[in-house]
């Protein structure tokens, strides 16, 4: 089969196209023949190697040392079951469905084929096509799962920074489905985009300082790594949260220990949360924003777009 890999660290041209022997499932996998994945920010820091000064060696002892442990990028997709391992009950040869592939390092789904555990894979949204269905599980699941942990309610006032990304624009309609009044924080041009997701108010980080506007939140959501705690503090309310999607433990810890207030961070989930998010997905009160969609081939390029920070939604790759 056909497969990206990356055999060392570097700029987007080390991610090469070769030819590798298609895998078979075990007893609990599911053989999936891959319609699309995606290229995340993770898959960039780890292809290129360019983490925080301080994480530096953390994040080499996590993903390989000197060369990426998981050769293949990649850790969401949609396909197709194409076979499945004795033990699986769930599935059978022919379901459409998307995943997600929980490691530390590439997942392998920019490729042709992948086995996946059963338990990481869900039926698709029957309205999406399978380019929007693999750009869900990521950003939905952690969007969901962040909120929850802030214990969102009916009626709070929540603050999406980073409102037009992946994470940014599941979070908006996450937060709206859930009752609140959302302020989305994005660029000029990103404005109308997160108005149609259902944000009450937007705010135009060029123009205006959201942390300067007198106004008081119950949540405040971090989703692209590029405010902290510190600069937010002061736009919280009292019992305000912090949610943060720079999941690093220590940089987490360290954020807990030095506030008063809770902070949440980090994503954990379980596969029921993606039938879930399907759900909401076939009932109309979620949708995936896709900027851009590139052939398997294109990969690199896909990579240099991403990289470069001012990406809406999500980049698609069609397998």
């Amino acid at each position: 089969m056909k497969a990206i890999m990356a055999t060392k660290y570097g700029p987007p041209d080390v991610l090469e196209m070769r030819k590798v022997e298609k895998p078979a499932p075990k007893h609990d996998e599911v053989l999936i023949r891959v319609h699309a994945s995606t290229v995340t920010s993770g898959d960039v820091w780890i292809r290129s190697s360019t983490y925080a000064p301080w994480f530096w060696v953390f994040g080499r002892i996590m993903y390989g040392l000197f060369k990426p442990r998981k050769k293949i990028p990649g850790n969401e997709l949609a396909g197709e079951v194409e076979s499945i391992g004795m033990d699986v009950k769930r599935f059978k040869k022919g379901d459409q469905v998307y995943g997600i592939i929980w490691k530390t390092s590439f997942g392998g789904a920019n490729a042709e084929y992948i086995c996946l555990p059963e338990k990481n894979v869900a039926i698709k949204p029957v309205n999406m096509t399978y380019e929007e269905a693999a750009a869900v599980p990521i950003g939905g699941l952690t969007a969901l799962v962040l909120l929850r942990k802030a214990k969102i309610q009916s009626g709070q006032k929540v603050l999406i920074y980073g409102a037009s990304g992946s994470v940014g624009t599941f979070a908006v309609q996450l937060a709206k489905y859930f009752g609140a009044e959302v302020t989305g924080v994005c660029s000029t041009a990103n404005i109308e985009l997160v108005e149609s997701l259902g944000a009450d108010k937007v705010i135009d980080y060029t123009q205006e300082d959201f942390t300067k506007n007198g106004q008081a939140c119950d949540i405040i959501f971090d989703a692209v790594r590029k405010t902290s705690y510190s600069r937010c503090k002061n736009s919280l309310k009292k019992q305000g949260v912090y949610v943060t999607v720079d999941w690093p433990l220590l940089t987490a810890l360290w954020t807990s220990i030095a506030s008063s207030r809770k902070v949440v961070f980090g994503i954990a989930s379980r596969i029921e949360d993606l039938d879930l998010l399907r759900d909401l997905i076939e009932a109309g009160k979620l949708r995936t924003i896709i900027d851009r969609s590139y052939p398997l081939e294109q990969i690199a390029e896909a990579h240099r777009y991403v990289e470069k920070g001012h990406k809406k939604g999500n980049v698609v790759i069609n397998v």
